[in-house]
């Protein structure tokens, strides 16, 4: 079915509401958006789905919605009666239509005779991770596009472990949600009130309970600026330092209320300098050691520390090499640290955490990019224990402390974060110093990350052709340095290059690609999952601040250089 005879089924469509046919009927009149609204079905890939809000099957909307939702109500159907009891929790973040989404996939799934709870007001979605896990549910759901623009709306799915799907269970449910042929014709005004049960406060108060546990100590004197950048953590943040007896917080108050037109910020990303701009600004007022930024859901964490001149942005790197220095060391100090304990990072994450690990004798272990990996090994470790969790991160500013949640938890970690800072302070250093020693300790490791754009259908076959492109013509050398290795996770395997010999990859099946160098640097290319964009990751280590600096330029433009002219 071409685009204009989908935009004509909606439009002939008696369930079509009349606000959405009067927008399709302008939407018409501009054939390359209208083309881009209907030319596929919005993708629900193994996270959900994410997509700008609007008319269109290639849109965030309530038909959409209500279609995700009707597969996934199929598929737990098709599960028995007893995981229609145990049923679905849903919450959802601060964005444009979020209520209204979550609203419409509740009603779809009590329609379904499934039992249902909803919080009433924007959550986070570790909280909602941990939510399925203290109720019991069969699954979960949270309406969130995580730091995307206001325009964009998402909804990402979870499993009774309350971590993302795995593989081979979003498989199952990609297929269910594939086979609801009609968005416009799922009905969800019947259904038994008792199904569709309101959580809130009981809720609440069993994660900050659980959330106090991360800490080692007990709360000392810090100054700190913290912002939620207008989303869904903020009265549940403050309400954890509250609790844990940290009365010198600041907090943003221009960006405290949830607010998905993101009215301060150019962008609600920790991970970019310009999110911190108002924090910089009160921390100079206050005096504040360190600044504290969240994105919408909850689930991502930005610090920025001060230097003695300026407040300098951490990493997701750095700052995750700093909490297992913190965490690890205090659980010596104290006798608590297990022989058998073990942290985890994705395969696009610094080895700079790695070695601080194993410095205390911990082990690490590398998963594919994605949380959801860090959440199936710990499902696997319930069901077969061999390790005691202690740690797990991702470069893109995620991490985990204790595992109530399965999915990277920014509450809990503005928790040791805080009690990071002041329990240093005490010793007369802040965070950038604890960093600048680990630098000078285990060596000046680095990382840098460039994104490359290609939009619509030709930017998709472009990002194709180029990983077919890079395994058909391994390359030998970057920047003049050999490659010693090669990781393709599509095929599973690797190849030591000089040895000329093969071994199997004990990964997931995923189209990445990773180049070991002679000196210990590292490239990785990855097709984004969320966005149309592929991703080259860079790693190194060195012995000085200047020498990491030259290195990584160089590798970065001869990467890239390599590949454009491919």
């Amino acid at each position: 079915m071409s685009w204009k005879e989908r935009i004509q089924r909606w439009l002939d469509h008696t369930a079509l509401d009349e606000e959405t046919r009067q927008s399709l009927n302008v939407l018409k009149e501009d054939e390359k958006s209208a083309e881009d609204a209907f030319y596929q079905d919005l993708v629900f890939g193994t996270g959900g789905m994410r997509g700008e809000i609007g008319p269109g099957t290639n849109r965030m909307n309530v038909y959409t919605v209500r279609k995700a939702s009707q597969g996934i109500a199929d598929y737990i159907k098709e599960n028995g009666e007893l995981a229609m009891s145990r049923g679905m929790v849903i919450a959802y973040d601060s964005r444009r239509m979020s209520p209204e989404f979550a609203e419409e996939a509740a009603r779809t799934f009590a329609a379904n005779g499934i039992h249902t709870y909803l919080y009433s007001g924007p959550r986070t979605t570790p909280q909602l991770s941990f939510s399925v896990r203290y109720l019991n549910a069969f699954m979960g759901i949270v309406i969130t596009a995580s730091h995307n623009p206001p325009e964009y709306n998402g909804y990402k799915v979870y499993g009774e472990d309350g971590a993302q799907l795995n593989l081979e269970d979003a498989d199952r449910v990609i297929d269910y949600v594939g086979r609801v042929e009609d968005e416009l014709a799922i009905e969800n005004n019947q259904f038994d009130n008792s199904l569709l049960v309101r959580i809130d406060e009981k809720m609440d108060e069993a994660y900050l309970s659980n959330a106090l546990t991360v800490q080692e100590h007990s709360a000392s004197p810090i100054q700190a600026v913290f912002t939620p950048l207008h989303g869904a953590s903020g009265a549940t943040v403050k309400r954890l330092l509250d609790k844990a007896g940290y009365d010198q917080i600041t907090y943003v108050t221009e960006q405290m209320q949830p607010d998905g037109e993101f009215p301060t910020v150019t962008s609600p990303n920790p991970e970019e300098g310009s999110a911190f701009e108002l924090a910089k600004e009160y921390g100079k007022k206050s005096g504040a050691d360190l600044l504290i930024a969240v994105d919408p859901d909850g689930d991502r964490v930005g610090i920025a520390v001060w230097s003695g001149s300026h407040y300098e942005l951490l990493s997701g790197n750095q700052t995750g090499a700093i909490l297992i220095e913190y965490l690890l060391s205090q659980k010596q100090q104290k006798g608590t640290l297990p022989e058998n304990g073990r942290i985890f990072k994705t395969i696009v994450t610094s080895e700079f955490g790695r070695v601080v690990a194993e410095s205390y004798g911990v082990s690490s272990e590398d998963v594919l990019t994605g949380f959801k990996f860090i959440g199936e090994k710990l499902k696997h470790n319930d069901e077969n224990p061999k390790f005691e969790f202690l740690f797990g991160y991702e470069e893109s500013y995620g991490y985990l402390i204790r595992d109530f949640a399965r999915d990277k938890d920014a509450v809990q970690s503005v928790l040791l974060l805080v009690e990071a800072a002041a329990f240093y302070k005490k010793q007369g250093k802040n965070l950038h110093d604890v960093l600048i020693e680990l630098y000078n300790k285990f060596g000046w490791y680095r990382e840098s990350l460039v994104s490359i754009t290609k939009k619509g259908i030709d930017g998709a076959r472009e990002i194709a052709a180029l990983l077919e492109n890079l395994r058909k013509q391994p390359v030998e050398a970057i920047a003049g340095i050999p490659v010693v290795s090669i990781e393709d996770y599509d095929t599973q395997n690797r190849s030591f290059v000089s040895l000329g010999t093969n071994e199997k990859i004990d990964l997931p099946q995923s189209n990445v690609i990773k180049y070991f160098l002679e000196d210990g640097s590292w490239v990785c290319v990855r097709p984004s999952g969320t966005e149309p964009k592929v991703k080259y990751y860079f790693g190194i280590t060195a012995e000085t601040q200047q020498e990491s600096d030259e290195k990584m330029e160089l590798l970065k433009e001869s990467f890239v250089e390599e590949v454009n002219n491919r």
